[in-house]
């Protein structure tokens, strides 16, 4: 469904992506981690094809520069930042599903489910919604079209409670029939959902994991984290884990039981800029 090869981006002198190799397949369910600045939103930018770059993309075998709208037919999309539209809400909705040759309806019915009074807003302007109202009208545009890849750029952001929790059963509801890659900061809050976990650091791929098989889920697992230098709170979250710090290396080893994969990977994730290594080594059965 993707693919990237050797994909390089640079802003100025900035090399944002640096030789991304990546593919995707159909029906994958991907957790993007990574801290601020990894290069996250760049290579979902890339792979709606708005930014000019060094290496190939395709999704679903097409170049999304050379051929964005036909790329963007298919994919449902939530960005990171809502855009600073001034088009009345119902306008927008009508918009959008005319675009995607979807029913208004379809839109409406979901923005009510994450609890939004979509008839009470119909007549203001986007932009002068709040940020909540924002994100719930994006997600369903993003989720009221019959997309084959849905990418979200922290989509759960600006989200109450309730309303995220709605929006990670709506997406539930699609696991048989849609490719997704989820960017988040918040690995525990998408682990029930996906099957695969990549994790970038200044421009790279530095962990991609695979959780999909019942056979990983009652394996063992030996891991090693090395640090740029020593922190007390990762200390003090490894050590929960009954991990072992080696000074010498400045690197903490330890085991954790593969149905228990998903959830250290998040609380690592709080740390990606301490983290200069992960290995993840399944013991032979």
């Amino acid at each position: 469904m993707i693919r990237l090869q050797n994909v390089r981006k640079t802003f100025r002198s900035a090399r944002v992506l640096d030789g991304i190799s990546l593919e995707v397949g159909l029906g994958e369910r991907i957790a993007l981690i990574g801290s601020n600045g990894a290069g996250k939103t760049t290579l979902i930018r890339c792979l709606l094809g708005e930014y000019v770059h060094d290496g190939e993309v395709s999704v679903d075998g097409v170049n999304p520069r050379r051929e964005r709208a036909t790329v963007l037919a298919n994919v449902g999309f939530v960005p990171q930042l809502p855009p600073p539209l001034k088009m009345p809400v119902g306008q927008l909705i009508d918009f959008a599903a005319g675009l995607c040759g979807t029913a208004p309806a379809r839109i409406d019915d979901i923005a009510r489910r994450l609890g939004l009074e979509i008839d009470a807003i119909r007549s203001r302007q986007f932009v002068r919604l709040s940020g909540g109202m924002k994100q719930k009208l994006l997600i369903a545009i993003a989720l009221g079209r019959d997309a084959r890849l849905l990418i979200m750029d922290e989509p759960a952001a600006n989200l109450d409670p309730e309303a995220r929790k709605i929006f990670f059963d709506l997406l539930a509801e699609r696991v048989q029939n849609a490719t997704m890659l989820i960017s988040s900061h918040r690995l525990d809050e998408v682990s029930a959902l996906v099957n695969r976990v990549i994790e970038m650091d200044t421009g790279r791929i530095v962990l991609d994991d695979q959780v999909a098989d019942m056979g990983a889920l009652h394996s063992r697992l030996d891991c090693r984290i090395v640090l740029k230098q020593p922190d007390p709170a990762i200390a003090k979250a490894l050590q929960g884990w009954k991990f072992a710090f080696d000074a010498e290396d400045t690197a903490w080893t330890g085991e954790i039981a593969g149905a228990d994969r998903l959830r250290f990977l998040g609380v690592v994730s709080r740390y990606t800029g301490l983290v200069t290594k992960l290995d993840m080594t399944e013991r032979p059965h």
